[in-house]
């Protein structure tokens, strides 16, 4: 066995994480029980399939969906380089499909309508050097049209000198850019948690480390890293998270090298206490291209809470 490759296995079993059931059980409308778990609405795209879509469910082992193609080759003769996680929202004859994406060294708005489909993908230049960048994600935080509630989007990128940017998107423009150095050694980062107060990510290194990055929504840039586990987790080079429960995440390990994929269960974040329990290789998986999460509207949506 390679020792780089290796993969972290904490036990195959169905069990309970604090707050969160794999299977869970949920009451149907005549009292009876049916089995029920957390979903992972995985999208990949390249330039040969387009945009696709395939659903995870958390067990022993986990299950999958056949690929559903969205959007047939979106993004002919470019390569995506990266993405963020991209929105599903229905619309009165079907659904509008967005997010961003670098191709080359440019980033551009992506929008997609399935009524309009001949019109294909619309992209909007954003800003270029994207070809410096080795992670790039999204994270929109709504509390609905209420008294008191908040709302924001945060615009995070990770060059590959270790510099972590954030920017935030108001009225589609990029403002308030500010930077933190010293995360050369990640590999790769996925958005675990987002509150009024800060956004969290899961980072592995190169190394084999994983940590969390929770970055406080104040000015100026002041991560607050822990580590949640010192070694094995250098194989994955794309982490997808969805939430799972009240208190916890589904986290998918995307292993390109090996065209494998893992999915794990993972506690509320608390540092190397942190319990984090493998359900096992996900069958059937296509990782072609990048992967990246589906999500609806925000203010619809439950934000992530894994820290």
């Amino acid at each position: 066995m390679n020792a780089r490759r290796l993969v972290p296995a904490f036990g195959l079993a169905s069990l309970v994480l604090g707050l969160i059931t794999i299977p869970a059980t949920a009451a149907t409308a005549n009292g009876t029980q049916q089995a029920a778990a957390c979903q992972l609405d995985l999208g990949a795209m390249n330039q040969e399939y387009g945009l696709q879509r395939q659903q995870i469910t958390a067990g022993n082992p986990p299950s999958v969906q056949p690929m559903e193609e969205l959007v047939a080759k979106a993004f002919p003769n470019m390569q995506v380089r990266q993405t963020s996680s991209w929105v599903r929202e229905p619309n009165i004859a079907g659904f509008d499909y967005y997010g961003k994406v670098t191709l080359g060294a440019s980033m551009y708005s992506a929008v997609y309508r399935s009524d309009t489909p001949d019109a294909g993908v619309t992209l909007t230049k954003i800003g270029g050097g994207w070809d410096a960048f080795s992670n790039y994600e999204e994270s929109r935080y709504d509390e609905g049209a209420r008294p008191g509630s908040q709302a924001h989007t945060f615009e995070y990128g990770l060059r590959t000198d270790g510099l972590l940017f954030r920017w935030q998107l108001i009225g589609g423009k990029w403002v308030g850019k500010s930077s933190s150095a010293g995360f050369a050694s990640v590999k790769t980062m996925a958005l675990i948690s987002q509150t009024r107060g800060y956004d969290t990510f899961l980072a592995n290194t190169h190394g084999g480390a994983l940590y969390t990055i929770r970055i406080p929504v104040s000015s100026p840039l002041k991560p607050i890293v822990t580590k949640v586990r010192g070694s094995t987790w250098q194989a994955f080079d794309r982490l997808i998270a969805e939430r799972c429960g009240q208190y916890g995440t589904l986290l998918l390990g995307v292993d390109w090298e090996t065209q494998a994929s893992y999915l794990y269960a993972v506690g509320d974040a608390n540092g190397t206490s942190t319990v984090i329990n493998g359900l096992g290789k996900v069958p059937g998986l296509q990782n072609s291209g990048m992967n990246f999460r589906w999500t609806g509207v925000a203010f619809a949506n439950p934000p992530l809470n894994g820290d």
